[in-house]
């Protein structure tokens, strides 16, 4: 594999020739230059319904079909298994009116998810009188993790469905998916795994296969394309689902049970040029599409240099999540909070003295962030890094931030 150019890549990114440093890639990443390209060629050339006979129509297909391949592929899965969606909040959402448990079943809701994994599954459970187990971790600590072991003594043979996060989007920190959907799948054959993956998916190869999992979510804006999810639903799970689509439209695909019409097909068919540019699960190692390792590589030597520096002052700086910088253990998400400094007024003191962009809050996590660990409305410090950024910037941001906490340590 040759040797990551960060300056190379950056460029096939047009926002990044701007001024403005983008540490807030884990609320949207940029997008790549051929997905604007392939966007733009759709609406000059092919913007019609698709399924007619003409050519533009024909062109249509063809190109919504590529993208819906593309999504399949990105995470090893078929075609009849993905459906794409506004948000990763409104596939969810949609998943839960498809399922028709009887009362008394038992659905466990991981307490320190994203809300999108959260309210959905709350609603269920008001809605069809079944019986609501939360999992949360045993232990209070600043990094909160999902252990598949601790998840064994809230199953039964009642359970039906279970949620938890790939890595959350506040810490960071990578959960043993294939070890939870073995535990779950093991215990009870029948019952359902859904995982949020939209922090997951833009630093890490995504194997639904391997990973063991029934359902699979995402967001394509986070993952260097266009604002639209994607939601994996394996062939075995759909046969507890029922439709949302209209009796006669046909349902045996995810596409037809819950997309309630196709999705938006310039954004659906640019997605083919994300897989290009990233790569899938099965791109071999030395394969000049495979991004994935360079990605992980890259990410690891900048979240190494921040971390090096929050550690390095345990008096002043709070993290949340690993504080290890091994990229087994996280993502280049890092939350943290500062001594004797609000969130909010940190982040906006560094907005208006330099030109880094970051964020403050919950990030829609706001059971793990003020619930779990009791943190009031300003919530963290989050520094959320992609591939694209530089050493150097990061460097950089650690000098800002230095400079602003030293003032009144």
């Amino acid at each position: 594999m040759a040797t990551f150019d960060v300056e190379a890549d950056r460029a096939k990114f047009p926002a990044l020739k701007e001024d403005q440093v983008f540490l807030d890639n884990a609320g949207g990443s940029q997008t790549l230059g051929t997905v604007v390209e392939a966007i733009s060629d759709y609406l000059i050339k092919s913007n019609v319904q698709f399924g007619g006979g003409y050519k533009a129509s024909k062109a249509s297909s063809s190109r919504y079909d590529s993208g819906m391949s593309a999504g399949a592929k990105f995470l090893n899965a078929e075609k009849d298994e993905i459906a794409f969606g506004p948000s990763a909040t409104q596939l969810l959402r949609n998943l839960s009116l498809t399922f028709e448990f009887d009362e008394g079943d038992e659905i466990i809701v991981s307490s320190i998810d994203h809300e999108a994994n959260i309210s959905p599954w709350k609603e269920l459970a008001a809605r069809r009188n079944l019986v609501l187990k939360w999992w949360t971790p045993t232990t209070r600590s600043a990094n909160p993790v999902l252990f598949a072991s601790e998840l064994k003594g809230l199953l039964s043979p009642k359970t039906r469905l279970v949620t938890c996060t790939h890595a959350s989007n506040v810490l960071g920190t990578i959960h043993d998916v294939k070890a939870i959907a073995d535990v779950v799948h093991t215990a009870v054959p029948d019952a359902l795994l859904c995982v949020d993956g939209v922090a997951y998916a833009p630093h890490r190869p995504v194997d639904v296969k391997d990973l063991g999992v029934d359902f699979y979510v995402l967001s394509w804006y986070k993952v260097y394309g266009p604002h639209i999810a994607m939601l994996y639903g394996s062939r075995r799970a759909q046969k507890q689902m029922r439709t949302l689509g209209h009796f006669f439209n046909p349902d045996v695909t995810l596409e037809n049970k819950i997309s309630l019409g196709s999705g938006c097909y310039e954004l659906v068919q640019s997605i083919s040029a994300v897989v290009e540019y990233i790569g899938t699960p099965s791109s071999s190692s030395d394969d000049k599409t495979n991004l994935w390792p360079s990605i992980r590589d890259h990410e690891s030597q900048l979240q190494t240099h921040l971390l090096t520096y929050l550690t390095s002052r345990p008096s002043l700086f709070t993290i949340f999540g690993s504080p290890s910088a091994d990229s087994q253990m996280r993502l280049p998400t890092v939350s943290f909070v500062v001594s004797g400094h609000d969130s909010r007024e940190l982040v906006e003191t560094l907005e208006r003295t330099t030109n880094y962009g970051l964020r403050w809050g919950a990030f829609y996590s706001n059971g793990l962030v003020h619930d779990f660990l009791g943190l009031g409305p300003s919530g963290v410090v989050r520094v959320s890094m992609a591939h694209y950024n530089t050493l150097d910037e990061i460097k950089g941001f650690v000098e800002a931030l230095d400079r602003v906490v030293s003032k009144t340590s």
